[in-house]
């Protein structure tokens, strides 16, 4: 498909978006959306596959068997290749037929049978390998809510409209080269971050931010066994890693149900095998869900500064992931408790790279300690990248990426960036371009100090400067401005003042020839 063909799939999609815009806030019609999407997906799927088992039998169009012991036979081999089962008029295809059909000769009311296929579509999975993968994946998908319409006529009406709409669309699953749907999805996904406000950040990475934590995690490398977010979202930086290099395994951890429930919905799109990803919904830091995995790479987008338990949970004081820097991060700001998370969580031969507020690099008490330690005792610390302010959805304030590795080949100094300045803008919000990537990389990866921009600075220096990181203290931006040729403006001052005598003598002129009284 080319670039056009998929601009065009984007644009149909967000189309078809806008049906709900006006029920309901971003948000809410964002899981009504994304919700239909991801059955049309299910659906087409599981028509392409059945037909496969079909090549040899009288009736080879899966939407025609209605004989139960080959039904019974397809969902067997479905449950193993695609990890859940539709009965074929289950299909999202008969279900927009229906909704659309003629009222007068038939019924065209679908909201009871399409809550009942989309839990049948998670009960299918229940004491399968699948389950955890599909476990309540629609529950945000509330066909009921007033929001759709005030009376089940027009909701149906509205649902039976979109799934028209949909219906008509193909999305091109039987080329395999291509993941156009995915593609398409985290444009929408993109699309409702930029009118979500705050809650965007809850679940939305900018893919140009994504793009340079996958190339910094998959520097040198061409395949990953692991790749591990501790505050997922969406998904969208995992799957942005697998773009770099090829990734065996997908691990994630994520605290807001709608937004596990998203992710979940992301891999899957994308084409990740059920059996090739575990996302978790809990509290990453009070409730770990992978503390006995190691991964090779991390990648995570911590909310900022965001309040957790710290010492006011006893547990973590002896908590191993917090223990050995001698001080844990404050309750008001659980940035370095992430970090100290990952860290934890990070193979001996792994990258971390995750983006936090500014406010890391230079914060006293606690964070310090912290921060110290990290640099002089465990010597991980291996980049840190300034980026422009305004480019995340929901807050203006600059950020940073912070890289780790517990096997750096230079181990005695740090590398900063300060690409603050580099951007373009778009809207009211700063925008990261191709080439401001490409020189955050290609500095990184050649390590060099480049004149107002990156600097290479040795342990010793970052130890003199009490190791406090500020990007300032190392990487000068200062412009000097052009001198000033005192004599020049001393001239053009008298110059002005010759002038302005003329043009009093003439006003004075005027006004005597009028008989007026001159200004003062």
């Amino acid at each position: 498909m080319s670039d056009d063909q998929k601009k065009q799939l984007e644009q149909q999609l967000w189309n078809i978006a806008n049906e709900l815009r006006g029920k309901m806030d971003a948000d809410e019609f964002r899981d009504y959306i994304l919700g239909f999407i991801f059955y049309k997906y299910l659906s087409e799927k599981q028509y392409l596959y059945a037909n496969t088992l079909l090549e040899t039998e009288a009736i080879k169009d899966y939407r025609k068997v209605t004989n139960e012991e080959d039904l019974e036979a397809i969902r067997e081999e479905s449950l193993i290749k695609l990890g859940y089962f539709l009965r074929p008029e289950e299909l999202f295809s008969a279900m927009a037929a229906k909704g659309n059909a003629n009222k007068e000769t038939e019924s065209n009311f679908i909201l009871s049978d399409l809550e009942k296929i989309l839990t049948n579509i998670e009960q299918s999975t229940m004491g399968t390998e699948s389950e955890d993968d599909f476990n309540k994946l629609f529950e945000d998908l509330d066909l009921n809510s007033t929001k759709l319409g005030r009376s089940v006529e027009a909701r149906n009406s509205l649902i039976a409209k979109v799934l028209a709409h949909l219906d008509k669309i193909d999305f091109a699953l039987e080329d395999s080269e291509s993941d156009v749907l995915g593609d398409a999805y985290e444009y929408l996904i993109a699309q409702f971050a930029s009118g979500a406000g705050k809650k965007a950040g809850e679940f939305y990475t900018p893919q140009e931010v994504s793009k340079i934590l996958a190339k910094i995690v998959t520097t040198g490398k061409k395949r990953l066994k692991s790749v591990y977010d501790p505050t997922c979202g969406s998904g969208s930086l995992l799957l942005r890693v697998a773009r770099e290099v090829e990734v065996d395994d997908f691990f994630g951890q994520e605290l807001n149900r709608t937004t596990y429930n998203l992710c979940r919905m992301n891999m899957i799109l994308h084409d990740v095998h059920f059996r090739h990803f575990d996302i978790r919904q809990e509290d990453t830091l009070e409730h770990p869900q992978h503390l006995d995995m190691k991964f090779e790479a991390v990648v995570a987008n911590p909310p900022f500064s965001a309040k957790w338990k710290g010492n006011k949970n006893p547990l973590n004081e002896n908590d191993e992931r917090f223990s050995q820097y001698g001080r844990l991060a404050p309750s008001s700001k659980a940035d370095f408790a992430f970090v100290q998370h990952m860290i934890y969580q990070l193979a001996e031969n792994g990258t971390m790279a995750c983006i936090l507020p500014h406010g890391v690099l230079f914060r006293g008490a606690a964070e310090e300690t912290i921060r110290k330690y990290l640099i002089k005792k465990l010597n991980y610390l291996d980049a840190v990248i300034g980026l422009p302010a305004n480019i995340f959805y929901g807050t203006s304030i600059p950020t940073c990426i912070l890289v780790i590795s517990k096997c750096r080949v230079q181990d005695d100094n740090i590398l900063f960036i300060d690409a603050s300045q580099s951007f373009e803008k778009v809207g009211n919000q700063n925008r990261l371009r191709e080439e401001d990537i490409d020189k955050i990389i290609s500095t990184y990866r050649n390590r060099e100090t480049l004149d107002k921009y990156s600097y290479v600075a040795p342990i010793s220096e970052v130890k003199e400067n009490e190791y406090n990181l500020n990007i300032p203290r190392y990487v000068d931006t200062f412009e000097e401005e052009e001198p000033v040729d005192l004599d020049s403006i001393a001239l053009e001052l008298k110059t002005l003042s010759w002038d302005l005598e003329i043009v009093d003598k003439k006003i004075l002129s005027f006004c005597n020839e009028l008989n007026i009284e001159a200004p003062l």
